[in-house]
């Protein structure tokens, strides 16, 4: 499917996803997203492709935006977060005497600011990596979600210098996951969720309220 750039009053809109599972018939009707594919890996080049397409055609976009699901043992499930900040904890060069979520060498450091903040929406740190995250894993991260795009996204936005609004809705993380469906069980109504917040988000974008 091919993404739509879509407009909110003098402001043009990305808007980004990465699995058709979380693009549910409320979504449908509000947004045509670029798909991603699942990762940072595939998110990075997916976003940085396009992101180049549009440069060269003059017709970059005014805001990404970055929807979808995470996990999380301390939000509420099923309800809608903007990340406040990511981190990437994948990365650990700490043995090399580099703090650990730091890249070696970039002049970044560990946890990486997102704005525009939106008004009336609640706000939580994410943690972006390529391990689905369950159980345990939590003990090891301190970010209040987990995702496996945002930060990957967050420094393709920073290479255009672009700002990236990232919402998720918790979609498991009460429980262990047991299977694919521990995860796709909520995503119905997370779906009718963000659709929500989109149209509060274009409602504030067209009368220039960030």
């Amino acid at each position: 499917m091919s993404y739509k750039i879509k407009t909110a009053g003098p402001h043009t809109l990305l808007y980004v996803m990465a699995a058709d599972a979380e693009y549910g018939p409320h979504l449908q009707k509000a947004i045509s997203p670029l798909f991603t594919g699942v990762g940072p890996v595939e998110a990075a080049i997916a976003l940085t492709r396009t992101l180049g397409d549009l440069e060269a055609k003059s017709a970059l976009p005014d805001f990404v935006i970055s929807l979808g699901s995470a996990g999380s043992r301390e939000l509420t499930q099923t309800h809608i977060y903007q990340a406040s900040h990511v981190s990437y904890r994948d990365m650990d060069a700490s043995l090399l005497g580099f703090e650990k979520g730091t890249t070696p060498f970039l002049d970044l450091g560990a946890e990486l600011e997102l704005f525009p903040l939106l008004p009336d929406t609640q706000k939580a740190t994410l943690s972006t990596g390529a391990k689905v995250i369950s159980g345990s894993d939590y003990n090891s991260i301190d970010a209040q979600m987990v995702d496996m795009e945002t930060f990957a996204l967050k420094r393709t936005c920073q290479t255009f210098d672009l700002p990236l609004i990232a919402l998720r809705g918790i979609s498991d993380g009460a429980h262990d996951l047991t299977g694919l469906l521990s995860w796709t069980q909520y995503l119905h109504i997370i779906d009718e969720k963000l659709a929500v917040a989109v149209n509060q988000l274009e409602k504030t974008l067209k009368n220039n309220q960030l």
